[in-house]
């Protein structure tokens, strides 16, 4: 059962989940610890995960498509992927500092990505980008060049469809896999660092 469009809309007055973790833009400081959702829990006849994809703004795209992330989850361990309820193609907003976002609760477990820029560039910030920021994005963009006073990386389209699925998808389900799998409570809350690995080490054919 596909949910309408007024089920799936985030409210944030509704206190349904908690986000769990999520690959942050990297220009922007974030402050947000709760992300609501509206979601309905899945009924048994329901084939999971139910796919949504929203049209992006005029200046952003999706370099992916639902058949791209098909394939990356018929790739991983079962146990991986097979409680995920929901994943959403979401359109963004001036506010959005989330790339990606895991979000649990209510019987949903839920991975929204959010559209790239149709520049192909990610602005980093004033400051000159960290090692460990630039190992992330290492082979899929760049080196970084700075323009007036901000710091950014370039892409092509297809270098931004492989981070979409080797780098952002697997890390959210590398969030999934932390919540749903790892038993140590103390290791739950290094879960940032728990997504990145999962995705540097799981290997997948695009």
């Amino acid at each position: 059962m596909r949910q309408s469009r007024k089920q799936t809309a985030w409210k944030k007055s509704r206190t349904f989940g908690d986000v769990k973790g999520g690959r942050r833009w990297p220009k922007l400081k974030d402050n947000i610890v709760k992300r609501k959702h509206s979601l309905l829990k899945p009924s048994e006849f329901d084939e999971l995960p139910i796919y949504m994809v929203e049209n992006p703004s005029k200046d952003f795209y999706f370099p992916i498509t639902i058949d791209d992330i098909k394939n990356v989850l018929a790739q991983l361990p079962p146990e991986h992927v097979e409680g995920l309820t929901h994943i959403w193609l979401r359109k963004t907003n001036k506010k959005e500092k989330y790339q990606g976002v895991y979000t649990v609760g209510s019987g949903v477990r839920l991975i929204t990505l959010y559209p790239f820029p149709k520049s192909n560039q990610l602005i980093l910030g004033k400051e000159r980008p960290t090692h460990k920021l630039l190992t992330w994005y290492k082979g899929y963009a760049s080196e970084p060049q700075k323009e007036k006073d901000n710091w950014y990386i370039e892409f092509t389209e297809e270098s931004a469809r492989r981070y979409y699925l080797e780098r952002l998808l697997l890390h959210e389900i590398g969030h999934y896999v932390n919540e749903t799998l790892v038993r140590n409570k103390a290791a739950r809350y290094k879960s940032e660092n728990s997504a990145d690995n999962y995705a540097f080490n799981m290997k997948i054919d695009i």
